[in-house]
């Protein structure tokens, strides 16, 4: 029993110093291990990194009492059980305290010591029961699934082993990976086993923000902070509070901003843009790029200092083609969430279908595979995807590519094309037209000229001639 309780953690929360020091030493006497905490505010916070078994708070206490912390604990899913202690105790009180917010107990102070230990002794036990029951569940990780990522591969494994293992953490993970591979959904998960799991998760695709908007979007606005701010405006970290960001492409933040990052990174504060105060955070910050950040490093456009800040612990995403095992396991699971979406009831694909999967080398990666695999339930409805299904030319010769009619105004696309397909060939067709002038192509297709980079970026990852 003792090597159980060694391991066992208890929060106490109590606003008078004398009375919250005294009964944690008490505590730690009996071989748990002790944290303390002020207020209810300042318990939350500590439970985002201590994960206690079991907490022993006050009920009157300034800021945030014991019942708003309850009720913050049970809005975010129950948390560890506990033990209420007051000197303003009365049978109503404890019936609410105990049945309406789902307190273990309540004990009138001044406390008494044994009663208190037994109390311990039983909550802990329920303590660890509910975390027994918790990484049981993760461990079903292992059997191929984790959140809404799959495989079975040795690879995938790794993969899932490192999600697992720095998800109780603080730390900063840095994501990396092709197009396609998952790196949000590997964010999602780290999120989701964390302590922080309750919190927001905001995700801000860098490559995706125009510069001039970046770090409003980052850090938030005053009003009239610069033209066209008619309202204050809270930016992704403070809008992560208590929660985990997603800096996703984040190699594609301008240096300047890279630079404020830092700062932000390192002082766990935030200004808002016209702002005279800073806000006190507390997020986790997870990156995410598809392009080796040691190249830009070396040319300039990422700064190494905050590459350093970010790569504390990196996640590396294998391609598809390279875990061509999991396609059994993983084409399950989309064909599942496919389902729910379209309401339909595909159950498999054929042999010849997952032959042609395998032979395959996805340059899209996960993603390339949802978007077959969505066009082929639609159009299947039910039962098995056979190769009728897949989209003309998979696998094996491309259709052949649509082409500006003989007056050059117009594009015609065979029919059977992806949108995505069509997409691709409008923006190589007018690139062609603009003798592949970039600025120019961009005006035309009504897009900025950094999601044509990034289009163009991708194409060249599969393959493309585009210039």
């Amino acid at each position: 029993m003792e090597s159980e309780r060694s391991v066992t953690r208890v929060l106490v929360v109590d606003d008078e110093e004398s009375q919250r020091t005294a009964l944690a030493s008490m505590i730690a006497l009996w071989g748990y291990a002790v944290e303390t905490a002020c207020d209810g505010q300042e318990a939350l916070e500590k439970l985002a990194t201590f994960g206690a078994h079991v907490i022993v708070t006050d009920l009157m206490m300034p800021r945030m009492d014991g019942n708003e912390l309850l009720r913050r604990l049970k809005a975010q899913g129950g948390g560890p059980p506990v033990i209420v202690q007051t000197a303003f105790g009365n049978l109503e009180t404890s019936i609410a305290t105990i049945h309406d917010l789902g307190a273990f107990w309540f004990l009138e102070k001044p406390v008494q010591s044994q009663a208190l230990r037994l109390l311990l002794e039983r909550a802990a036990n329920q303590g660890r029961l509910a975390e027994h029951a918790e990484r049981l569940e993760r461990q079903l990780s292992y059997q191929g699934l984790l959140g809404d990522m799959a495989g079975t591969s040795p690879r995938m494994q790794e993969v899932f082993a490192l999600i697992q293992q720095v998800a109780p953490s603080r730390a900063a993970v840095l994501i990396t990976g092709e197009s396609g591979t998952g790196k949000e959904l590997a964010a999602r998960a780290i999120h989701a086993l964390s302590p922080r799991r309750a919190g927001p998760f905001v995700a801000i695709n860098c490559a995706a923000m125009p510069d001039t908007l970046m770090e409003s979007e980052l850090f938030g606005h005053e009003k009239g902070a610069f033209t066209g701010a008619v309202e204050r405006r809270a930016g992704c970290f403070e809008l992560a509070q208590n929660g985990t960001v997603l800096l996703d492409e984040i190699g594609d933040m301008p240096v300047n901003t890279q630079a404020k990052l830092l700062r932000v990174l390192e002082d766990g504060r935030v200004r808002r843009l016209g702002g005279k105060s800073e806000l006190q955070l507390d997020v986790r910050v997870i990156a995410a790029t598809n392009s080796p950040l040691d190249n830009a490093i070396r040319e300039g456009k990422f700064r190494e200092d905050l590459y350093y800040r970010l790569n504390v612990f990196p996640i590396p995403l294998p391609p598809l083609r390279d875990r061509k095992d999991d396609l059994p396991v993983l084409t399950q699971a989309l064909l599942q969430d496919l389902n729910r979406k379209h309401s339909t009831k595909v159950t498999d694909v054929s042999g010849e279908v997952l032959d042609r999967f395998r032979a395959y080398n996805w340059p899209g990666n996960v993603r390339e595979l949802r978007n077959v695999l969505e066009r082929a339930v639609i159009l299947a409805g039910e039962g098995t995807i056979l190769p009728s299904y897949l989209p003309p030319g998979f696998g094996g010769a491309p259709i052949p590519a649509p082409a500006l009619a003989p007056e050059g105004g117009e594009l015609r696309v065979p029919v059977g094309y992806t949108i995505e397909q069509a997409e691709r060939a409008l923006i190589e067709l007018t690139l062609e037209h603009t003798k592949h002038n970039k600025t120019r192509a961009a005006e035309i297709l009504g897009i900025s000229q950094k999601t044509l980079f990034n289009k163009l970026k991708e194409y060249g990852a599969q393959g493309a001639t585009v210039g």
